[in-house]
């Protein structure tokens, strides 16, 4: 009864969410495209059952790649079907895999778009990235006798409280997955509350610490600075979000009062964006660069704008400090581990819940600095710069913390196979 009034509320708001589709259009074309797809109308897919990996957004693809990659070296055979929700994350699977993996938008978790899913698609299994958990998309599954993989699993104590208001919803749709592989203890213990047998419960450690640069990354960022003028010292603020920007770039301004050819780096974190951002630095009186539109910024350049996908592990190369985004403001931040693997100092503000374990733990480490409002980034990003040595031995700790860290990827890929039916190759 929980899921048939879920099911027709979700039904009776659909017209709405459409709309909301074709407004967010307005700024970002590729919303009103594809639209079928969100309503299982995907190819049909014929030969061997592939395994489906649902990656909601852009984070959760960059997150599974390893995984993928190693699925695809070991197991030619097997077809992969990534399904994603939005236009970064499509853009992103397609860009990365090309034609090596299947790949649509997700269908709206109503029963009849999952059902002719299901009879397109036939998967042999279902692995969800992190924590996008929907009832019917699961119960869909369980009743087809697909196993279902949570991986690299988390739940913020704000989720769970937001969870726990559903149980009625919740602890039925939590009862027919199979196994949820979660990034820590404090993870399992709150999926374990929420009413999930500790059976079903695997403390994997998150894949998101297997994460390497790109090969091209180091020699690309030489290119840029060199273009730039090597000797500049360069702040980075990545995966920012309406209301941040302004406050970084106030933030700027102040520091190039004593730093005169300091550079930043803004990079939003949504495409729409990226001409408003742009028009902002303009209206704030700086010299700004798009990097969609030269490939090298003269000296001259004062902001450079990363309006570009697939390029933020470059540009964080190219920096001496990184601000994760998303964290000003009360999104719950972005993934700090990104500049850190790069040996990069990095600096969030208060609302990081999406990473909290990470972030306290690497704030334990010294790694990263968690600053509570712009003026204390401010003040902490010119310590930074007056003291270079510091802030490398930051970046340091951050690199040598999650290379202590690996591993999480090869359990969960174990768990994957298991699941999908797939032995180990010989």
């Amino acid at each position: 009864m929980a899921r048939f009034l879920y099911s027709l509320l979700f039904y009776c708001l659909t017209p709405l969410i459409l709309l909301k589709l074709w407004r967010r259009g307005r700024q970002s074309p590729e919303y009103r495209q594809r639209w079928r797809e969100r309503f299982g109308f995907v190819p049909r897919l014929a030969g061997e059952r592939p395994i489906w990996i649902h990656a909601v957004s852009f984070g959760e693809t960059m997150a599974i790649i390893p995984l993928v990659e190693k699925l695809l070296t070991e197991q030619p055979s097997i077809p992969v079907f990534i399904t994603s929700m939005t236009p970064t994350g499509s853009a992103r699977v397609q860009h990365h895999f090309g034609d090596r993996v299947g790949h649509a938008y997700c269908p709206y978790d109503l029963p009849d778009a999952l059902s002719r899913f299901h009879r397109r698609i036939q998967p042999r299994s279902c692995v969800i990235v992190e924590t996008e958990l929907w009832p019917n998309l699961i119960h869909s599954c369980a009743k087809r006798g697909v196993p279902i993989l949570v991986t690299n699993a988390r739940l913020s104590a704000r989720s769970a409280r937001g969870y726990q208001r559903f149980q009625w919803l919740i602890k039925p749709m939590l009862q027919e997955i199979t196994t949820i592989a979660v990034q820590n203890q404090t993870d399992a213990e709150r999926f374990a509350a929420l009413g999930l047998s500790v059976d079903k419960l695997q403390v994997t450690g998150s894949i998101k610490f297997d994460i390497a640069a790109p090969q091209n990354s180091v020699s690309e960022a030489a290119h840029l600075r060199a273009a730039w003028g090597a000797e500049r010292p360069v702040i980075i603020a990545a995966s920012t979000h309406d209301d941040e920007e302004a406050q970084l770039l106030e933030v700027f301004a102040n520091l190039q009062s004593r730093y005169h050819n300091l550079l930043l780096i803004l990079v939003p974190r949504h495409p729409e964006r990226f001409t408003t951002i742009y028009d902002q630095s303009l209206c704030a009186g700086f010299e700004t660069c798009r990097r969609s539109q030269a490939s090298a910024p003269t000296p001259e350049c004062e902001v450079y704008l990363g309006d570009t996908m697939g390029d933020l592990m470059t540009l964080y190369s190219t920096a001496d400090m990184a601000f994760v985004g998303g964290s000003l403001i009360e999104r719950g931040g972005h993934n700090p581990l990104e500049p850190a693997v790069l040996a990069k100092p990095v600096l969030m503000g208060p609302y990081v819940y999406n990473f909290q374990h990470i972030v306290e733990t690497m704030t334990q480490e010294l790694a990263l600095q968690v600053v509570s409002d712009a003026a204390e980034l401010q003040s902490a990003m010119a310590e930074l710069l007056a003291h270079p040595a510091q802030a490398q031995a930051m970046g340091m700790r951050g690199s040598n913390y999650i290379a202590a860290n690996r591993g999480a990827l090869e359990q969960q890929l174990a768990l994957l196979k298991q699941q999908a039916g797939i032995d180990s190759p010989a």
